[in-house]
């Protein structure tokens, strides 16, 4: 019995790590993050991230239109309720700038950086 339970302990050890390759590996996703545009603001933007791609989802809860641009990515122009998606690569050890693009937001403070650390 004890060998059962060491065994599968090594079996889930190896899988989880090898999961965790995997996605770098593959090319596949690093992280996913959710945003949410609030008249005049990004919530839950993350200000640092592990190098790698990413899928950033903007959830738009506001009276106004907004977008999210990233990375030379841009979602659509949502409405309040709309969502859309963008995924973009990050280099190691750079800033990269984040707004609404919709004329006045940024400078009302739909705006932010995120740096690449790791």
């Amino acid at each position: 019995m004890a060998r059962r339970v060491v065994l599968a302990s090594f079996v889930i050890s190896a899988l989880a790590a090898a999961s965790l390759l995997v996605p770098l590996a593959s090319g596949a996703l690093t992280a996913n993050y959710t945003a949410t545009a609030v008249d005049f603001k990004f919530r839950n933007m993350p200000k640092s991230v592990a190098p790698g791609t990413h899928k950033f989802t903007l959830v738009n809860k506001g009276g106004e239109e907004h977008d999210l641009k990233l990375a030379a990515k841009k979602t659509k122009i949502l409405k309040t309720g709309q969502r859309a998606s963008i995924t973009v690569a990050l280099k190691r050890g750079k800033t990269y700038a984040y707004l609404c693009t919709l004329p006045g937001h940024a400078a009302l403070g739909m705006k932010g950086k995120v740096v690449t650390k790791g």
